[in-house]
């Protein structure tokens, strides 16, 4: 791959290299190799090759792309709300079912797609994903008529199906096709595309859709909107149909090494689900990441009508606002990422952050009606930063307390708490808003993030991957040590290593 790339400089690894097994047909091209070790293989003492492939960044940023253009679509008609209410000739919860289909739709999928992606795969859940996306945007281009309510529904029904594929993937992928040390990262670069989706989803939306009165006019805006989703999610369908592929012929890590040799016949997904619902810590965390995803979603659903109640007429600013939640959100995962993959303080970084994420709930409900719109963008910007930066946090802590139970199904159970309360506290806000308004419907949200963080306390940190690839280390240099010590060649070493 020319001058970039890169070679552990460890001898073993060079023999690794030169006679690992060669690649498949629908495998990395052999040039993608840019670095690969000997590890010991659990513990049996015997050595696996374990390798990275550049070809890594091109499945993890075509994941995020699909996610984005997904997520795009979930906030697309709830920024608008007040518009669609208008063209569609319907209800502020009508259009807020909009968004709540993505969370009730996920529910009863949750499941039997978790399932799927343990049988089939990473490569048949994106084509699945992708081509849902595409087919859910294109039968939207057919509902931009004012009689046409039902049709825009069922194509928001299509993609929230696909947003049951792709929500438990990023930890998947990352374990998958990433090293030891880029899981976190990884995860929050897949992270990062469902987030980079929603804020678009807040920017562009108010940009195309003005609000005016003139119902052809109104329609020719939704039409354009709609054909540009579409045309976005056609392309990125037809590019996971090329590029896509299941798995590195040889695993990044000794975790993935070691998930490797569970026979498939040993694994149960029924049982795996038992273990998970047993596992104390981690359906302390389900319960935890639910409440502050659950948050988000409510917020991020009824921003535009936040808003509006305070500024009138600011539906762009509204989108706007929206865009700074995520985009300070997307910064927050990738330092948070950055951050777990250096120290690996899952517990610490997720307590910190969860209590962060509190207090700008609470800056934001008391700073929202004080009439300076700049004053918002910063306390959203603040919010944002640390509630969608908790978001890769949750799922990698989730792996940690978990493995080596498969991270999908983890990433399911995670996803689907947080779909739970995310309806609850979407309609509940509604009501109180409607009723109190904003102020009280924003306190509501805190008390629930409040007893995130004291759950989030007493989760116990049980990092096993992570003892797993410890294990690994200490058990090669336990080998090396010994052989050196019983006057073995250096020669001798290096070759009971390459074997």
């Amino acid at each position: 791959m020319g001058d970039d790339t890169q070679t552990s400089h460890d001898p073993s690894a060079q023999d690794a290299k030169s006679d690992g097994p060669p690649l498949g047909a629908g495998g990395p091209d052999a040039g993608d190799q840019i670095e690969c070790s000997s590890i010991p293989n659990g513990d049996s003492g015997s050595a696996a090759t374990t390798r990275l492939y550049k070809k890594r960044w091109a499945i993890v940023f075509l994941f995020s792309s699909y996610s984005l253009s997904n997520a795009y679509q979930w906030i697309q008609y709830g920024i608008i709300s007040n518009i669609m209410m208008k063209f569609y000739n319907v209800d502020a919860m009508a259009v807020d079912w909009l968004s709540m289909v993505y969370m009730l739709t996920y529910i009863p999928f949750i499941f039997p797609v978790t399932w799927l992606l343990d049988k089939k795969g990473l490569r048949v859940t994106a084509l699945l994903a992708s081509a849902l996306n595409c087919a859910g945007t294109w039968i939207k281009v057919a509902s931009a008529q004012p009689d046409l309510f039902l049709v825009t529904v069922l194509g928001q029904f299509a993609s929230s199906l696909a947003q049951v594929f792709i929500l438990g993937m990023p930890s998947r992928l990352a374990s998958v096709w990433f090293g030891a040390d880029e899981v976190s990262t990884a995860c929050s670069i897949g992270v990062f595309g469902n987030q980079m989706g929603i804020a678009i989803g807040f920017l562009i939306p108010p940009i195309l859709v003005p609000n005016v009165d003139d119902m052809n006019e109104l329609a020719y805006h939704i039409r354009i909107m709609f054909y540009i989703s579409a045309g976005v999610a056609s392309v990125i369908f037809i590019l996971v149909i090329i590029v896509f592929q299941e798995r590195p012929e040889i695993p990044p890590s000794q975790a993935q090494a070691q998930a490797r040799n569970i026979p498939p016949d040993e694994y149960s997904y029924t049982a795996s689900i038992m273990r998970l619902l047993r596992n104390k810590p981690f359906m302390l965390l389900v319960l935890s990441y639910g409440l502050n995803v659950g948050c988000f979603y409510a917020v991020s659903t009824l921003l535009n009508r936040m808003i509006i109640e305070h500024y009138p007429g600011e539906e762009v600013n509204a989108g706007r606002i929206g865009l700074t939640i995520v985009v300070a959100g997307m910064v927050g995962s990738l330092i948070c990422g950055i951050w777990l993959d250096k120290t690996k303080t899952y517990k610490q970084t997720t307590l910190v952050v969860y209590l962060l994420s509190l207090i700008g709930m609470l800056v934001y409900a008391f700073t929202l009606n004080l009439g300076h719109l700049w004053v918002v963008f910063i306390t959203a910007g603040g919010l944002g930063f640390f509630m969608t930066g908790y978001l890769p946090l949750g799922f990698e802590f989730a792996v940690e307390l978990t493995y080596p139970e498969s991270e999908g199904t983890s990433s399911g159970l995670l996803n689907c708490s947080a779909q739970i309360f995310g309806i609850i506290f979407t309609i509940s806000q509604g009501k109180i808003i409607d009723k109190w308004g904003t102020l009280a419907g924003n306190i509501f949200l805190s008390i629930f993030l409040l007893i995130g963080t004291v759950i989030t306390g007493f989760i116990k940190s049980d990092l096993r991957r992570q003892k797993a690839n410890l294990k690994a280390e200490v058990q090669t240099v336990s080998k090396v040590t010994a052989d050196l010590e019983g006057d073995v060649s250096p020669n001798e070493i290096l070759r009971d290593r390459k074997l």
